[in-house]
C-alpha cells in the first residue's frame, strides 16, 4: 500500500495543481495537446528506447502475452461499446481506455517495488509493448478509416518513429554526440508532468461525475485487463514472476495518454478524462486485491 500511495499521491498532486491552475486560468487546451502528442511524447519514447535494460527469454512470452490480451481487451470493449449503442466518440474513448494502460509512471514503479528489479525489467518489456500499441497502432484504431489509410496515417506520426528511431539507435550502439542524450532525457522528462497538468485542466472544465461510462471504462481496465492477462499468460506457459509482472501491468489504471489520444484522434477527451480519474482513484482497491492474488504483500 505505501508503493502505490508513493506513486500515486504524487501524480494526484500534478493534477490537481492543473485542476486549480484551469479554475483561474485559461488555457489552449487543443495546443497543449498537440504539445505532448507531437513533441513531448515522442521524445519520451526515443528516450525509452534508448535507457531501457532489455534482458532474458521472457521478452518475446510477455510481448506476445500483452498483444494478445490487449486484442481480447478491444473486441471486449469493441463489442459493449455496440451493445451500449454509444456514438463514435464514446466508443472510441472507452476502447482507449480500456487498452492504454498506465504502464509506465505508475507501473514500473509499482513492479520494482513489489518484485525488485527482476519485476522491473519484465515491466519495462511490457511498457515498450503498450508504446507501441499506443503510439504506433492506436491513432489508426482510433482515426478509423480503411486499413491501409490509417497506417499511411500511422506512419507520418512523429510517435511511430520515435519509437523505430530509439530502436535503431539502440540497436546500432550509436552515442548521441555533444551531450544530446541528456537534452533529450531532460525534454523527455518534461511530458509526463505536462500531461497530468494538461489532464487537471481538461477536468476543470469538465462536469465532474461518476457515471456508467466511467465506471464502466475502469472496470474494463482494471478488472477485465489483469483477468485476461493472467488468463493468457497461464495459457502461454509463462513462468510465474513473468505472469506476475503480466497481471500487475495490466491491473494499472488508465493512462493519462488515453484522454489525450482519444480527444486528438475523434474520441470523447471529456469522458476519457473522467474515466482516468475514476479509475485512479478505484486502483487504490483494486491494486492491493491484485497485489495479494498474485502472491505479493501477503506478509
Amino acid at each position: 500500500m505505501e508503493a502505490l500511495l508513493n506513486t500515486v499521491v504524487p501524480v494526484a498532486f500534478i493534477v490537481l495543481t492543473g485542476y486549480l491552475v484551469g479554475r483561474r486560468i485559461e488555457f489552449d487546451l487543443p495546443t497543449l495537446s498537440k504539445l505532448s502528442i507531437y513533441v513531448l511524447v515522442p521524445v519520451l519514447i526515443f528516450d525509452a528506447m534508448l535507457r531501457a535494460k532489455l534482458t532474458g527469454a521472457s521478452v518475446v512470452g510477455i510481448t506476445a502475452a500483452f498483444f494478445l490480451a490487449s486484442a481480447g481487451l478491444y473486441l471486449l470493449a469493441l463489442g459493449l461499446a455496440r451493445w451500449l449503442r454509444l456514438e463514435q466518440g464514446a466508443a472510441k474513448a472507452l476502447i482507449a481506455s480500456a487498452t492504454f494502460p498506465n504502464s509506465g509512471n505508475m507501473g514500473l514503479s509499482l513492479c520494482f517495488f513489489a518484485l525488485g528489479q527482476p519485476g522491473l525489467d519484465r515491466a519495462i518489456v511490457f511498457f515498450i509493448a503498450s508504446s507501441v500499441l499506443m503510439f504506433g497502432l492506436g491513432p489508426a484504431f482510433l482515426r478509423g478509416g480503411g486499413f491501409v489509410q490509417s497506417l499511411g496515417f500511422t506512419l507520418r506520426l512523429p510517435l511511430f518513429w520515435a519509437l523505430v528511431g530509439g530502436l535503431a539507435v539502440r540497436g546500432l550502439g550509436l552515442p548521441l554526440p555533444l551531450g544530446l542524450g541528456e537534452g533529450v532525457h531532460l525534454l523527455g522528462q518534461a511530458c509526463i508532468p505536462v500531461m497530468l497538468l494538461t489532464l487537471g485542466i481538461q477536468i476543470a472544465r469538465s462536469q465532474p461525475e461518476w457515471g456508467s461510462f466511467e465506471l464502466q471504462a475502469s472496470a474494463l481496465r482494471l478488472l477485465a485487463a489483469p483477468l485476461l492477462a493472467g488468463v493468457v499468460g497461464w495459457a502461454l506457459g509463462l513462468e510465474r514472476l513473468d505472469i506476475q509482472v503480466l497481471v500487475l501491468q495490466s491491473a494499472m489504471p488508465i493512462a493519462v495518454n488515453a484522454f489525450l489520444m482519444a480527444g486528438e484522434f475523434g474520441g470523447d477527451g471529456p469522458r476519457a478524462a473522467r474515466a482516468v480519474v475514476v479509475s485512479s482513484v478505484l486502483s487504490f482497491m483494486t491494486i492491493p486485491l491484485v497485489l495479494l492474488l498474485i502472491g505479493v504483500g501477503g506478509g
